[in-house]
């Protein structure tokens, strides 16, 4: 039996995740339960789990429960645990990351910012302890079920994006689209911040970003596809010219399952099985540059390499914030970005407390730029 550590056990990928240890009781324990804020809904998971260790990190309110940004590092280190799902939002996950993976556990990681702010670093923190990551956001464990798959390393990548909800509107209208509009995903259901960095495609360059770090892969091999129906997760072309894709219905379920179980599968009846009829015809869109800016900017960082990736990162997190309380309008998130990249894309990168540094530079310059 595995013991798992869960951060962000609250969120949308933390109750896909307890939904499938729910499943799965002779092969997962939940040993730790980590959530941001929600201390209610963390008491509501702990009466049913019983957890060795359970903890709020943010918050007025802790039941109790243990409390503070250690609490993270804590739960991943966990003597117990073996894998850890670090779902947490934002660059507050990469201290667990790195924590994780230097005591050797599996790292289910669907926390792209760790890889986004400091890639280099999170695979040194694998050589050094013997841990390993795997991740668990759909696109990228469709192109590691691939690789498994085929036992031979890619040459090129595409991600696919469903467009969000504005794929169709005109650009000057996807600038004033409000809170609500935003958050009205066409396909998945998931946090407000992932959710409206959907809406910006900015999502979309953040896992590209991942990819490069996941799968040693250059930017010129690595692209993004509009797939309005959210069926195919990924394409993936192999050096003979040979591309193989990985397809099911939206669900976090499955590569949630597949994180904890690689390189093996187990049986599972809780998903939706796939029907080709029932999914219906599957399209294909460019992305449309003028109207997502957001997308060409964090392709940009990425490609700039060093400190880029993380003021990218944060200073998104500070303008989706803004955006989500009411203080700027949605086309004002790519502006504070710019301003960051602008001033900050050839800040230091050469140590864990350099991308703090510019991570923290990034969010005041993007404030300053609303």
């Amino acid at each position: 039996m595995k013991g798992i550590a869960l951060l962000g056990s609250t969120g949308s990928i933390g109750t896909s995740t307890l939904n499938v240890l729910r499943r799965h009781p002779e092969a997962f324990r939940a040993v730790a339960l980590v959530t941001g804020s929600n201390a209610e809904g963390l008491a509501g998971q702990v009466a049913e789990w019983r957890p060795d260790f359970a903890a709020v990190v943010n918050g007025t309110e802790s039941h109790g429960f243990a409390r503070g940004r250690e609490a993270l590092v804590a739960a991943a280190t966990h003597p117990d645990v073996d894998i850890v799902v670090n779902a947490v939002v934002g660059a507050a996950g990469l201290d667990a990351t790195l924590a994780a993976l230097r005591a050797g556990k599996r790292v289910a990681l669907a926390n792209k910012e760790t890889l986004v702010m400091a890639g280099h670093l999170v695979a040194a923190a694998a050589r050094e302890g013997g841990g390993e990551l795997v991740p668990v956001d759909s696109e990228h464990s469709a192109v590691l079920q691939c690789v498994v798959a085929q036992g031979a390393a890619p040459s090129r990548i595409i991600l696919t994006a469903s467009g969000g909800p504005f794929r169709s509107w005109e650009r000057d209208r996807v600038a004033g689209a409000t809170i609500d509009e935003a958050l009205n995903h066409p396909t998945w259901s998931m946090g407000a911040k992932i959710t409206v960095d959907s809406a910006t495609l900015a999502n979309k360059a953040l896992e590209l970003i991942e990819a490069h770090f996941l799968f040693g892969l250059g930017y010129d091999c690595l692209e993004a596809v509009v797939h309005p129906q959210s069926i195919i997760h990924a394409f993936v072309e192999f050096p003979d010219g040979s591309v193989l894709s990985q397809v099911g219905f939206p669900s976090m379920e499955v590569p949630i399952l597949y994180a904890l179980t690689h390189p093996h599968r187990m049986a599972d009846s809780g998903v939706r099985r796939f029907d080709p009829v029932a999914a219906g015809p599957l399209t294909f869109e460019p992305v449309r540059h003028d109207c997502f800016p957001a997308f060409d900017l964090g392709v940009a960082a990425g490609r700039a390499g060093g400190a880029a990736p993380a003021v990218f990162n944060a200073a998104n997190e500070v303008a989706v914030a803004a955006f989500l309380e009411g203080r700027i309008a949605f086309g004002g998130i790519p502006t504070a970005i710019d301003a960051a990249l602008t001033r900050l894309a050839d800040a230091p990168a050469d140590s864990l407390d350099a991308l703090r540094e510019a991570d923290a530079a990034a969010r005041r310059t993007a404030g300053e730029a609303m």
